[in-house]
């Protein structure tokens, strides 16, 4: 049997598929609600579930807010907004907003107003505050949610986000089942750097949760 770690250098796609495998039930059907390019379906983790509903602002209009699926419908619920502040910046012309433009395209400027009125990392935390909720609605009774999330330093500030999500979610009324780190082959480049405050990140989390069987 081969064994599954919480941590390793690898792309997020095998890791994604390991999760699958440890907590989603073959035969599962369940939602991607930031679809986007489909990059953590390959093909092991399609043959995984009976039916994945695809949903995304890019590809068919649907947001993660507000989901076309009847309450207590989804066997699991993967979500992967973005989590970089750059994509929520006021103004979509500036120039590390148009470096992360396939996220701010989708979610980020929303034509000036912000994501409902926030912008930067307070943007960032109320998207997954949305998601998970919407999550909690869709999900059948011990249902599985699948975060993709990472922390940020923003305005000189350290921000845990996984911690935030955790909390969301456990306040939701979720289980924590599991953390992965993933860890990036390559590290993230400090040319800009003259002083440097706060360690490079070059790992990120996927984060799965269960809504219980009794509420």
């Amino acid at each position: 049997m081969s064994l599954i770690y919480t941590a390793r250098v690898e792309k997020n796609a095998p890791v994604f598929s390991d999760i699958l495998r440890l907590y989603v039930p073959k035969g599962a059907s369940g939602c991607d609600v930031t679809y986007g390019r489909g990059k953590f379906w390959s093909a092991a983790t399609r043959s995984h579930v009976k039916k994945l509903h695809a949903s995304d602002k890019l590809i068919n209009e649907v947001c993660l807010s507000n989901l076309p699926y009847p309450p207590n419908s989804m066997d699991f619920h993967v979500l992967d907004p973005p989590y970089i502040c750059g994509a929520f910046r006021p103004r979509a012309g500036q120039k590390s907003h148009q470096q992360h433009s396939d996220f701010a395209h989708r979610y980020g400027n929303h034509g000036g107003t912000g994501y409902r009125g926030k912008y930067y990392h307070a943007a960032v935390e109320a998207i997954y505050v949305d998601g998970l909720t919407e999550a909690w609605r869709v999900l059948k009774l011990r249902g599985v949610q699948i975060t993709k999330v990472a922390d940020e330093v923003s305005n000189h500030k350290q921000h845990l986000t996984h911690c935030h999500v955790v909390n969301t979610a456990v306040g939701l009324g979720f289980e924590v089942l599991d953390l992965f780190v993933v860890v990036r082959a390559d590290k993230p480049h400090g040319r800009r750097i003259q002083n440097q405050e706060h360690a490079l990140k070059n790992h990120s989390y996927f984060l799965v949760f269960r809504k219980p069987k009794c509420q």
